[in-house]
């Protein structure tokens, strides 16, 4: 039996509050899609050009002049920013009644519109799962992409409406699962490009020539194999218990690469926690390996002036 039919959104002016490098590509988007970009916001001069490329000749103004202008408003600010943007375009009565107003943060659902709810205005929460380079590339990358959903009853279907007219697929999250979904993808994403930027780093100092094309198809294969398999795709030193080749890259990482200790060992340990549940890691080979690991870390305090820390890196998080 085939799905309900999507609601069709009628033809709206869409305008882009904040021109960082989600905003201008979603409007892109719904303009391929037959809507009408009209106005957007953007301070630095990378937000102008980023308007420049990919919004052509549509004028750029002051936020209030967005809302003045536009049936549906992205609201694409960092998410610290949010709550304030809201509260001062309701404060402003820049809000008008029956807007649609869009935010693409993951860590908020509709609950950080409120304000501007309690103006008239119509709520929705899509957030992309997906990185932007602030480039026309970004446009096509939305074909497929899963867009977390938080939208009031009333206005799911418009919702998932809009996000399958730019090209991707409505994931609903409610709204008290916000701050955990959006957790789910820093930890997977974000964390990703730091671990493969350290392994490119240290491959380039083993003297290999080309670290990302070396990378690329042994990352692309762990990649799919997790998605399909998770847990069971586990493979390396850490999961077979070879203490011993996990000592000699801890001891060449402190020596050659002091920053990236901790991490290693983070890794290491939830890699063994996770195998040893899984039954890869056999019981008898895990007490040496947690050994080596546990000496591992207090060698890292040592290295630290015994205070446990980890270095600027590790106390970042970013």
């Amino acid at each position: 039996m085939n799905a309900p039919a999507q609601p069709r959104p009628a033809r709206l002016t869409v305008g882009v509050v904040g021109a960082g490098r989600v905003g201008p590509a979603l409007a892109a988007a719904l303009r391929l899609a037959g809507h009408r970009p009209v106005a957007v916001s953007g301070v630095s001069d990378a937000s102008r050009r980023r308007a420049a490329e990919l919004l052509p000749d549509v004028p750029l103004v002051p936020p209030a002049q967005v809302l003045e202008h536009a049936d549906l408003v992205l609201l694409t600010v960092p998410d610290d920013a949010l709550p304030g943007l809201v509260q001062g375009l309701a404060e402003t009565g820049a809000v008008r009644a029956g807007q649609l107003l869009v935010h693409t943060s993951g860590r908020y659902g509709t609950a950080v519109l409120d304000p501007a709810r309690r103006a008239g205005a119509l709520p929705l929460a899509l957030h992309p799962a997906m990185t932007f380079t602030g480039t026309s590339v970004d446009v096509d990358r939305l074909a497929g992409c899963s867009f977390g959903v938080t939208a009031p009853d009333e206005l799911r279907l418009a919702a998932e409406a809009l996000v399958i007219e730019m090209g991707g697929e409505p994931e609903w999250v409610e709204e008290a699962a916000r701050p955990l979904y959006h957790a789910a993808l820093a930890l997977g994403a974000n964390h990703l490009v730091t671990l493969v930027a350290q392994s490119m780093e240290l491959l380039r100092q083993a003297g290999v020539a080309a670290p990302a094309r070396m990378l690329g198809p042994l990352l692309g294969a762990a990649l799919d194999n997790a998605l399909r398999s998770g847990d069971a795709a586990l493979t390396g030193p850490v999961a077979r218990g070879d203490a011993g080749t996990v000592a000699a890259h801890v001891a060449e990482l402190r020596k050659h690469a002091p920053a990236t200790v901790a991490g290693y060992l983070a890794m290491a340990r939830t890699t063994a926690d996770r195998a040893l549940a899984h039954g890869l890691l056999k019981p008898e080979l895990a007490e040496d390996l947690l050994g080596v690991l546990a000496d591992g870390a207090t060698g890292a305090d040592s290295a630290n002036g015994g205070d446990g820390s980890a270095g600027a890196e590790g106390d970042s998080g970013r």
